[in-house]
């Protein structure tokens, strides 16, 4: 029998939401596959998500959002992503960061601007 493997899943992540409330459905920009757990920031100019970059200049840079499941836009948007938009609580090392945020000091900061979000990181 072959062995099946899992992929992440909200349970990776995910301690509360309110599933009416929290979630919002999106449109992740082109880029590359994301998975379940993905921190995200929002471009200004198109209102698209995409992976959190520390160093972008975009809107992009401030986590506003958690991927709540995968989107497989590596080489087109996907307009039916749902992520975790406020009122949430998370685990924080369930959480993916893109490898810009690559200091515990550099992860708060994320958190925090997060929490300012309505998600909260334990």
């Amino acid at each position: 029998m072959p062995t099946l493997t899992e992929g992440r899943t909200p349970g990776d992540f995910l301690l509360y939401d309110v599933a009416d409330y929290s979630r919002d459905v999106v449109t992740i920009g082109a880029g590359a596959d994301l998975e379940p757990g993905t921190v995200l920031g929002k471009v200004t100019a198109s209102g698209k998500f995409i992976r959190s970059v520390r160093t972008a200049t975009d809107g992009s840079e401030t986590p506003v959002a958690v991927l709540r499941t995968a989107a497989a836009a590596a080489s087109a948007d996907v307009t039916n992503a749902i992520v975790q938009a406020r009122h949430t609580r998370c685990r924080r090392f369930g959480l993916l960061f893109d490898a810009t945020w690559s200091t515990e000091g550099e992860r708060d900061t994320a958190c925090a601007a997060l929490a300012d979000a309505g998600i909260v990181t334990t």
